[in-house]
């Protein structure tokens, strides 16, 4: 079932630390995009470039930051010796913080999950080029509404008149696709058929519903399947009762007025990365599908099915 265009309905209540979602122009009035790919070109003065002696990097929050140190630190190192720049991981809390940080220059490099994307680009200034594959390339990850056994949820429908998790509102599978499906398929609407609350990682989702702390949750199964395999949870401790078609997963890039220089070693980094042995190899290919290489992306074509349906719909972003 394709429920893309639920999902760009539901994006059109969210209001989020001052990004928000109406019908109103997409990019930031400071960024030009003289080019067509709807991302934001590089500065074409000199003086407008950024080109820091010290690369911040963050990865989504999906989890608590401190999972990840260790994972990216080679790649991280591998950048260093790309770059000829020094990397730093940046320990970011929330989706909103993350796309803050670029918007006010302190973040460079970063890869932002499915959700953020179009608010990082739109709002940002980021330039996604890669995203983790497979090695025969396939990619993404599907929506997964979980409950543990005996919670008395069997179906859907069941969650009517009573708690669903959600992660935060920026993100695809913790908010925007569960919350549309509820409502355009089920005919269930938040605050009304069932009471939301927000738990602000996928993590903090799932060991919840583990624990039995929350009756039912949305998030994205990719990093459930991380979690089971560092026996963070037991599979016999959550219970699908929902599972999504295939999304495109988080997008790396880094920010529009990076020196393009600076920026074409970046990209360099990741396709040159070799994964084998690595604790980012250890940690991603743990998903279904494994998570093994980078492969190019463009968020033009990527996120293409999302744009059209915003144009259907009359919804786009805005920056405030």
């Amino acid at each position: 079932m394709n429920f893309l265009p639920m999902l760009l309905r539901a994006l059109a209540a969210v209001l989020f630390f001052g990004f928000a979602v109406t019908a109103a122009q997409a990019m930031d009035p400071r960024f030009k995009d003289a080019d067509g790919d709807l991302v934001a070109d590089a500065p074409t003065d000199p003086k407008d470039w950024v080109d820091p002696d010290t690369l911040i990097f963050a990865y989504t929050p999906v989890e608590d930051p401190s999972v990840y140190v260790k994972v990216w630190e080679g790649f991280l190192k591998h950048m260093e010796q790309v770059t000829g720049k020094k990397v730093q991981f940046f320990p970011v809390q929330s989706n909103a913080a993350q796309i803050e940080a670029m918007r006010a220059g302190r973040l460079h490099v970063a890869g932002f999950n499915t959700g953020s994307n179009p608010l990082a680009v739109n709002c940002a200034g980021f330039v996604p080029f890669a995203m983790m594959a497979a090695k025969d390339g396939r990619f993404g990850y599907e929506m997964e509404i979980i409950t543990y056994p005996g919670s008395g949820i069997e179906k859907v429908e069941d969650i009517r008149g009573k708690t669903l998790a959600f992660t935060t509102e920026t993100s695809n599978s913790g908010y925007k696709a569960p919350s549309a499906l509820l409502r355009e398929k089920f005919g269930m609407v938040a605050g009304k058929d069932y009471t939301p609350v927000f738990s602000g990682k996928h993590d903090n989702s799932i060991i919840g519903v583990a624990k039995k702390d929350y009756l039912a949750a949305s998030i994205a199964n990719s990093v459930k399947a991380r979690m089971i395999a560092r026996g963070v949870v037991q599979p016999e401790q959550l219970v699908v009762i929902y599972k999504s078609q295939t999304f495109p997963t988080t997008g790396y890039g880094y920010v529009y007025n990076l020196k393009p220089e600076l920026a074409e070693k970046v990209k360099e980094a990741f396709f040159t990365f070799n994964w084998e042995g690595t604790e980012l190899e250890k940690e991603f290919s743990k998903a279904e599908p494994p998570q093994e290489k980078f492969i190019p992306i463009t968020y033009k074509e990527y996120w293409s099915v999302v744009r059209d349906i915003d144009k259907a719909e009359g919804v786009s972003y805005e920056c405030k």
